[in-house]
């Protein structure tokens, strides 16, 4: 275990010396120092001249941000940070030019110029890992959990010995305490007693919204009161000895496997919450208050007791503001990003892999052969699902699956029937009932090079989710290659042999295929689900599986087990029926019913299945509409800007010339799924729609 700052309150008393070499304060003076100095060089020259557009001040919160970052020091540490954390990132190897071309948004700094300047990411250099954070607030929590969750699993399952005595941490204001992140997070530590560090600044205000309009009374730590397996502490983060102290013993408390702690620490908002905020909303005694609580006066006053005198002190500041104006240069000097690069890192590029994130195996999916489609028993794509699961589980250590009710239960579909008694209650588990917490949760695993792979029950259940869902997507991106998070989230969709609703009905997939940075795969039978699946699992980006629940179990959608080693990669479709007069584009359930309707036109009909709709096969399409000059497209999703509509474009674009006839599409109207079976077939495209609208353009 680390040498602690102060591991009891007798060692605050002792004398000045062995005070001092507990604590390099003269590290601490210097950061505290910079991170001011920054702030005063951006709102008073930066700003004003145009250089850089978007600040946020952390005059006030410097303290106890220093102290805590210098005690981060176990390989396997990380922190999740949020936008007014720039003295903790200094204090983790972050330049000060990096730090200012990244408010400038310049090629040298962390986001190479895609993200705000106070949006941080950081692989480990000197001390922890600084995950991707979220510029929504309350985003930074759960895949700080799931980083909390991850060194348990090393330490339990993998029995990894280099993840002992390791912490993760979250930053967040008392504002933050009022989002479902901050709760999912909570309730996931303390469900688990995970070693994870709630570090809360609390200023009083959430922009101008006052802690009493957050929490009961605005008192977190009388509510907290009554939770369990969680150690609270609360300090004054402008004071260097209170501090110190507060940090040091909560690190102990998790280092030692003790569970979570929630630290929260009162600091005053010396600016207002960025640089347009003029802080009109308090009042001059309140603003001279918080300026009595500034923490470098309370920090030199301190020194100059230790020991130090008024000369150094003066000669520390000055050498700050020298340093700063040094590596302003060096910032100035940082070219603007090339704009040929602004779409760059959306999804993995072997040729350039990311620095973190992910398991680090990824290779080129090369396509399994049709022929290995066994001629042996038909099975059903659930238990293709499931097969697939079980191999992958057995030779990959690092992968997890879990979401609520996959553990005893085995899934509400039964994808996960028996994996727990297999795998074990480690790697197969239960989840509370928060998508917003499975989804952030897989985010930190696959950070922390884990293959997450959560269930989501029904389509409609990850509305809940979507900020972190959003999130996810754009790490790779936002964080200019620097992190991954190759995760699969399984998810049924669409509606059932037995009957439909606004609930579990949903197929939505659209949503997902303008989310970006997310591959989207919507096999229709059980060698599809096999060959994608395992695709998904052994590749390098975040994938939703969708698995349409009309499919499961019945016939349409059986095949024979392809074998363990069959893989059918991402953005090739399958023509399922060849044809020389239409095209018909379609997927997931809606295939089968279009080869039912093309039953009486014979070979006049194409029939394509696009298998996976990001990426999705254009070269396979436009080829097919050349040959036949005609287009149906056929989806379950709603009409309005359904992805059938990006097909028709592209056609309409790319291909208008060979076109004999008016692209034409079939989808459900821009309404839920109804519960009574009659009015749902009114909803979802059946056969005779599609075999009218068939014969209307073969007849053009």
């Amino acid at each position: 275990m680390t040498e602690p700052l102060f591991s009891t309150t007798q060692q605050v008393s002792q004398s000045t010396t062995d005070f001092q070499n507990a604590v390099d304060w003269a590290a601490v003076a210097r950061l505290v120092l910079t991170s001011r100095t920054l702030d005063d060089l951006e709102e008073q020259e930066l700003v004003p001249t145009g250089i850089v557009r978007y600040q946020f001040s952390a005059r006030g919160h410097e303290l106890a941000q220093v102290l805590l970052g210098l005690r981060l020091n176990q390989p396997h540490d990380a922190a999740s940070v949020y936008y007014r954390s720039r003295p903790f990132m200094l204090s983790q190897g972050m330049t000060i030019a990096e730090g200012l071309a990244s408010s400038m948004a310049r090629v040298d700094s962390l986001s190479g110029g895609r993200d705000v300047g106070a949006v941080y990411n950081m692989p480990r250099r000197e001390r922890a890992t600084i995950l991707p954070m979220a510029g929504d607030v309350g985003g930074q929590y759960s895949p700080a959990a799931g980083w909390a969750q991850t060194i348990t699993y090393h330490q339990s399952v993998l029995q990894d010995q280099a993840w002992q005595n390791t912490a993760a941490v979250v930053f967040g204001g008392d504002g933050s305490l009022a989002t479902p992140g901050f709760w999912s997070a909570f309730n996931m530590a303390t469900t688990l007693k995970l070693p994870l560090l709630f570090f809360i600044e609390d200023n009083g205000y959430a922009i101008s919204v006052p802690s009493v309009l957050q929490v009961p009374n605005g008192d977190i730590m009388a509510n907290f009161a009554s939770y369990q397996n969680v150690l609270l502490l609360s300090g004054d983060g402008t004071d260097p000895i209170d501090a110190a102290t507060k940090i040091d013993q909560a690190l102990d408390h998790i280092r030692s496997s003790l569970g979570p702690v929630l630290l929260r620490f009162r600091v005053p908002r010396l600016n207002g919450h960025s640089i347009t905020d003029t802080q009109a909303y308090k009042d001059e005694a309140t603003k001279k208050a918080e300026w009595q609580r500034d923490p470098i006066p309370r920090l030199r006053a301190f020194m100059l007791e230790q020991g130090w005198t008024d000369t150094q002190w003066e000669a520390l500041v000055a050498q700050v503001e020298q340093d700063v104006r040094k590596e302003l240069e060096q910032a100035l000097a940082s070219p603007e990003p090339d704009p040929a690069t602004s779409s760059q890192f959306m999804f993995s590029d072997p040729a350039h892999p990311q620095r973190a994130g992910g398991i680090g195996n990824y290779q080129p999916m090369v396509a399994s052969p049709e022929s290995q489609v066994a001629t042996g028993p038909r099975i059903n794509m659930i238990d293709a699902v499931r097969q697939t699961l079980t191999h992958e589980l057995a030779t990959n250590p690092r992968m997890l699956v879990f979401g609520e009710d996959v553990g005893r239960k085995g899934g509400v579909h039964g994808a996960t029937r028996d994996l727990q008694h297999q795998f074990g209650e480690g790697r197969v588990f239960d989840t509370a009932l928060s998508e917003e917490g499975i989804i952030g949760r897989a985010v930190g695993m696959a950070l922390a090079g884990l293959l997450p792979v959560p269930e989501i029950q029904f389509r409609k259940y990850a509305d809940p989710a979507m900020e972190q869902i959003t999130n996810c997507g754009s790490i790779r991106w936002r964080s200019n290659n620097n992190f991954a998070v190759p995760l699969v989230v399984r998810m049924p969709v669409g509606f059932s042999k037995y009957t439909g609703d606004p609930w579990h009905s949903v197929s939505g997939e659209a949503i997902y295929a303008h989310t970006p940075g997310w591959q989207i795969a919507f096999p229709s039978n059980a060698a599809d689900a096999t060959g994608l699946l395992r695709a998904a699992l052994r590749g390098n980006d975040p994938v939703f599986f969708l698995e349409h629940r009309a499919l499961l179990d019945t016939p349409e959608g059986r095949t024979p087990y392809p074998g363990d080693d069959y893989i059918v990669p991402f953005g090739q479709a399958k023509v399922r029926q060849a044809g020389d007069i239409v095209t018909v584009v379609t997927w997931g359930a809606m295939l089968h019913r279009c080869l039912e309707a093309a039953q009486p036109f014979g070979d006049s009909v194409e029939i394509i299945d696009l298998r996976t709709i990001v990426p999705w096969d254009r070269e396979t399409v436009l080829a097919s509409v050349e040959k036949t000059g005609r287009c149906l497209v056929v989806h379950e999703d709603t009409w309005t800007a359904g992805f059938g509509a990006e097909i028709a474009a592209t056609i309409a674009q790319d291909a208008f010339e060979w076109l004999d006839a008016p692209i034409t599409r079939i989808a459900a109207p821009d309404n839920p799924v109804p519960y009574n079976r009659q009015l749902m077939t009114t909803v979802i495209p059946g056969v005779e729609e599609i075999r009218v609208r068939m014969d209307v353009l073969l007849r053009y």
